[in-house]
């Protein structure tokens, strides 16, 4: 992932952020352009419901039980510790740590069937891919990233959207990354680098776009409080326009560019690439954006805006979302991650879920789904809400800790066609397992598809050339549409 922000720790493409920083920011991405110029068609477009997709990924496993599919007829050692309140869906009981969005149930669809076999935080890799994950060296904690992975959801987009601006004239082409991060990239602030995230085998040019917003020290979880704006610096550096910013260093930027350019063409070699002078232009455009600058500066937002997201990392992360739809992202994943180790991994006790995590879910998300409402944004954008597995219905310990739960597990989805006040599937009676309508990640995949006119036969081409389907086996949901 390009991630742009401070620290000489390398990325999985090898090159470390200071080498991104000396090639002047977003200038790398423009470089990365320079692969997409000579490709082909790729797939099949279908009338699309929906512009963009924001994907809220609650990283570690909200339980079920404690979030949108509470039993309260369970036995009292499988039901948990939180009580069930009406919401505006009829048979929907949520919990009562969720009153915001209890108020808000008919502005989206509850998915009770989430389901897959991975049980494990591996699963990240399934839930944003659609794939299975492949076999591969992941390091020492065997969670690692690798160039065998599928791409990322938001990967694919970054590749078919690159590819038509390849046909399209200049003034038509695109001048925002389809594919964006916030506010780190997966696992970076617990010191992993975790699968899913990436473009794998599509190749470094579709990785996202991505922030890095630093904890204070190991033992920080700015998800869990207020953070200054000092903090809160989304801004990619290298784009900022200041005093100090003469020709003769934009013209070192540009030199920088040109070299990195000249370092990389041997590997590309095997690709035909077209108009590559005017590809390394637009990197150069990006540089001093005044567009990619604004975009960045959640300063402009109003503070009582920003209040209703919650100060937290995650509030305005989420409120920095919106901005990057706004400025032409298509897909943008937020991440609620686990700097602690546990958060949604609640494997100890259930105290942080009441006391942070689902207020602070229920205030952000509601907040979310009115404000792309109030900007005129929820009808064509796909909103999705949900981790890469559940909790266990029988606790492992007396304080509620649950372990991991990758068979049955919701889901939230909202906006760009999606039908609000619908409950798909049904669990049994534990909350365990699909009693019915069962939803595995490839539907999940192909219905965001979908949603954006992309039918699950739509080819891409991997790294040897060979052209492959965005997604194997699933269906995308047509009920939860309009």
């Amino acid at each position: 992932m390009l991630t742009i922000h401070g620290s000489p720790h390398r990325l999985c493409n090898g090159l470390t952020r200071r080498d991104v920083l000396r090639a002047g920011g977003a200038g790398l991405l423009g470089t990365s352009l320079s692969q997409l110029i000579a490709a082909e068609d790729s797939g099949q477009i279908v009338g699309p419901r929906a512009k963009s997709v924001l994907f809220l990924f609650l990283f570690g496993g909200p339980s079920q039980l404690e979030t949108f599919d509470l039993k309260p007829e369970a036995p009292t050692g499988i039901r948990g510790p939180y009580q069930p309140i009406a919401s505006r869906t009829p048979g929907l009981m949520i919990s009562e740590k969720l009153p915001k969005l209890a108020a808000l149930s008919d502005q989206f669809a509850v998915i009770r069937t989430m389901t897959h076999s991975q049980n494990d935080h591996n699963a990240c890799h399934y839930i944003q891919t659609g794939h299975p994950l492949p076999p591969a060296q992941r390091g020492a904690a065997m969670v690692d990233a690798t160039e065998k992975d599928w791409p990322a959801m938001g990967s694919v987009i970054e590749y078919l959207d690159l590819h038509a601006d390849a046909r399209r004239a200049e003034k038509q082409r695109r001048d925002f990354p389809s594919y964006v991060y916030l506010p780190n990239p997966l696992g970076h602030i617990q010191g992993y680098d975790r699968s899913g995230q990436y473009a794998g085998w599509l190749g470094h040019s579709y990785n996202a776009l991505a922030t890095r917003i630093a904890r204070r020290n190991n033992a920080d979880n700015p998800y869990f409080r207020d953070c200054t704006d000092a903090e809160l610096d989304f801004r990619v550096q290298g784009c900022e326009v200041r005093d100090a910013l003469t020709l003769d260093r934009t013209v070192q930027r540009v030199s920088l560019l040109e070299q990195f350019d000249t370092g990389r063409q041997d590997l590309y070699r095997s690709r035909s690439v077209n108009n590559y002078d005017r590809v390394r232009a637009k990197a150069v455009d990006l540089v001093t954006s005044e567009k990619m600058r604004a975009a960045f500066d959640i300063r402009r937002e109003s503070a009582a805006l920003r209040d209703r997201y919650g100060r937290h990392l995650f509030g305005q992360s989420a409120l920095m979302g919106r901005r990057m739809l706004e400025a032409g992202a298509r897909f943008v994943t937020v991440l609620w991650d686990c700097p602690d180790g546990y958060s949604w991994d609640s494997h100890r006790h259930s105290d942080d879920v009441g006391k942070y995590l689902l207020p602070g879910l229920d205030q952000t998300l509601s907040a979310l789904l009115e404000d792309l409402r109030d900007h005129g944004l929820l009808d064509e954008t796909v909103v999705v809400c949900t981790g890469e597995m559940g909790r266990t219905p029988k606790p492992d310990t007396a304080q509620w800790g649950r372990g991991h739960w990758s068979y049955c597990f919701p889901a939230v989805l909202a906006g760009g066609g999606i039908r609000g006040g619908t409950i798909y599937g049904r669990s049994d009676k534990d909350a365990a397992y699909p009693a019915d309508k069962p939803v595995s990640p490839e539907n999940l995949a192909a219905t965001v598809f979908h949603a954006l006119g992309i039918t699950p036969e739509t080819r891409i081409h991997d790294a040897f050339g060979r052209p492959v389907s965005v997604v194997d086996g699933g269906q995308p949901l047509a009920e939860v549409f309009g």
